[in-house]
């Protein structure tokens, strides 16, 4: 599963902002113990286009070398991770959740898989709560909201906006 069209992303602070122009290919979930250290969660949402469709438009990543075949993209302001590269391949993945819209892609397969969080088939049978639920949830919704120094998802033509 592919879609062809112009995908843009970027990190939570705006530092660092990519364009794809294209298919972004095999979109996956990724469970390798690489992948869930990278991403400081349970598996890394992924995605590859050729190495020229992807082009940086704002900032310069960082990259952290993980194995002697793949180095990793993220931002040294804020720490989202952005981009994965294996040597020699003609492709680079971009992490699905740093994509400006990430309902475009779903992802198709999961790799990695003997490395899955034992109870990741248990996620559907757990209690969800909206943000503002729960304790204080409304005045902590509402503060985080009017303070919120995230770089929206769109591309800007500066970030942060001028005060």
């Amino acid at each position: 599963m592919s879609i062809s069209r112009i995908f843009t992303g970027g990190c939570q602070c705006g530092a660092v902002r990519y364009r794809v122009e294209g298919t972004l290919a095999d979109p996956h979930l990724c469970h390798c113990r690489m992948c869930q250290k990278a991403a400081g969660n349970y598996f890394l949402p992924l995605a590859n286009a050729p190495r020229e469709r992807i082009s940086v438009t704002r900032g310069k990543p960082g990259w952290f070398k993980s194995s002697d075949i793949v180095r990793r993209g993220f931002c040294r302001d804020c720490g989202t991770p952005l981009f994965y590269e294996e040597q020699g391949s003609g492709h680079i993945n971009v992490t699905l959740g740093s994509l400006d819209d990430p309902d475009d892609l779903r992802p198709a397969a999961q790799s990695g898989v003997e490395s899955r969080v034992v109870w990741f088939s248990q996620l559907p049978k757990l209690p969800e709560h909206e943000s503002n639920e729960g304790e204080c949830g409304e005045t902590r919704h509402v503060t985080i909201r009017d303070s919120n120094r995230q770089h929206p998802d769109y591309d800007t033509d500066h970030w942060p906006p001028e005060e």
